[in-house]
């Protein structure tokens, strides 16, 4: 690592700490997919082409509860809805060609996203989000192929495997709450949420707040 500067080799350890525990979840996905009634090779299929974990679990999900096709891609496209408001706060700090740019869209998640937005200049937003795209890619579809092959023999509770998400995600959150720009950001995707609770369908405050996200990526900002 000694080609990268401070910033960069502080990225690149957050990122393979992140994807690392991102990949053990993915051996969750793979078992339950499989356990749902896919193939091994239909569960690395959804991996390599929707790569959205959250979206992932809730189609393998209401499957293996015995829901249609339909209910599952509906359930799915709503999660994904959050990667739609993503892309637009990424967007300004891409550049390159269409196809560059469609390529890029395939990464946008809420790791991607996240890494990036803790940055404040734009070349180590950029480092960091192809950093974290990269690992987090390979080593999800790692994690789904072990899990997928894995199968019914797995547990993947008694391995404390389904808290690895969560625990990435509360490993993303804390360098965001160690700038303004990012409390404001967590503060009002909070309200959003809470506001829109009594008065739209089950998932829509969450996607909704994530709207809050515009706060933490403009440019300029300040560390403090």
């Amino acid at each position: 690592m000694s080609r990268f500067t401070t910033e960069q080799r502080d990225i690149l350890s957050a990122s393979l700490t992140l994807s690392t525990a991102v990949g053990v979840f993915a051996i969750a996905f793979g078992v339950l997919s499989v356990s749902a009634g896919a193939s091994v090779a239909q569960t690395c299929a959804l991996s390599l082409l929707t790569f959205t974990g959250a979206s992932q679990f809730s189609a393998v999900g209401v499957i293996a509860g015995g829901g249609s096709p339909s209910a599952a891609v509906g359930g799915a496209l709503m999660l994904a809805a959050r990667n739609a408001i993503y892309g637009l706060a990424v967007a300004p700090h891409m550049k390159g060609s269409l196809g560059k740019r469609l390529v890029t869209a395939h990464f946008v998640i809420d790791e991607t996203t996240a890494m990036m937005s803790a940055q404040n200049d734009p070349e180590r937003r950029r480092f960091a989000f192809w950093w974290t795209a990269i690992p987090l890619f390979v080593l999800w579809n790692l994690g789904t192929l072990v899990g997928a092959l894995l199968g019914n023999s797995l547990d993947a509770s008694a391995f404390g495997l389904d808290v690895a998400f969560s625990a990435g995600f509360v490993a993303m959150l804390a360098p965001h709450l160690a700038r303004r720009r990012g409390r404001q950001a967590a503060a009002l995707g909070a309200v959003i949420c809470l506001v829109l609770i009594p008065f739209v369908p089950v998932g829509l405050p969450i996607l909704a707040s994530g709207l809050a996200i515009f706060i933490g990526v403009r440019p300029d900002e300040e560390r403090r």
